[in-house]
């Protein structure tokens, strides 16, 4: 399968706010590298929280190079830093889970229209307020394996339909690709863990400017950098391990 595209759902885990808080700046930490690269991004769905965090957030890095770099951030990726609401400023560990989708150029996997529940709902923002009275968000249940895709940043329903038929056709692929396990949370649980701070893939410790990536078991000390998207360090050394 030759991937043009990558989709990455980005989810808080442990550690409350601030695990949302952190999630919410990987989010613009990839979307800042997408800038540098003039590579497209499109949101597809989002759940803020009141403070500004993202309980989850799931995009399109619409670029043939999208995959190849950003294959390797499914996983748990741990943060250590001092919240803006520790008042005692006090270290605090929580996590983050990413996973990551390609979506191919001529999907070989095919929806059968039959298959599909689609529901029209409200747009939300944070604190579950409504921020459209119009039903313009949709989501969409594939039937046979019971995976549900939620999309709602457009305002016209039409496109937000459009988008998770997308979404959907992408994880689809995803477990079509995965032949030996059967269920959708299995594939995902692989991927991304249960979200505890045992289970990482990488750890942000920024009293220490440090970021490590435990799988091939290296560190750089541009922590601040590869927050404002200087990531291109960190994919090369990932590429080369493989």
């Amino acid at each position: 399968m030759k991937a043009r595209v990558a989709i990455l759902e980005i989810r808080a885990g442990t550690g409350g706010e601030e695990a949302a808080l952190f999630a919410r700046d990987l989010f613009r930490s990839y979307n800042r590298y997408a800038q540098k690269k003039e590579w497209p991004l499109e949101i597809f769905d989002q759940n803020l929280t009141d403070l500004g965090g993202c309980r989850k957030i799931i995009f399109r890095l619409n670029h043939r190079s999208a995959w190849e770099k950003f294959q390797y951030e499914g996983g748990t990726h741990r943060v250590q830093r001092i919240p803006a609401t520790e008042k005692a400023g006090r270290t605090q560990t929580s996590t983050v889970t990413v996973a990551a989708y390609p979506q191919s150029d001529h999907p070989v996997v095919k929806i059968r229209p039959n298959d599909l529940k689609i529901d029209s709902l409200k747009s939300s923002g944070p604190g579950g307020q409504h921020v459209n009275k119009r039903e313009t968000a949709v989501r969409v249940t594939h039937q046979p394996t019971r995976l549900t895709v939620t999309c709602q940043t457009s305002r016209s329903q039409q496109r937000n339909r459009e988008l998770a038929l997308e979404l959907l056709s992408a994880k689809l692929e995803q477990l079509a690709q995965e032949k030996n396990q059967a269920k959708t949370q299995q594939i995902k649980q692989a991927q991304i863990g249960s979200g505890k701070r045992a289970e990482k893939i990488r750890t942000y410790h920024f009293s220490q400017n440090r970021i490590t990536d435990h799988r091939i078991k290296k560190s750089w000390h541009n922590l601040e950098e590869v927050m404002k998207g200087d990531w291109d360090k960190i994919f090369k050394a990932l590429s080369s391990a493989k």
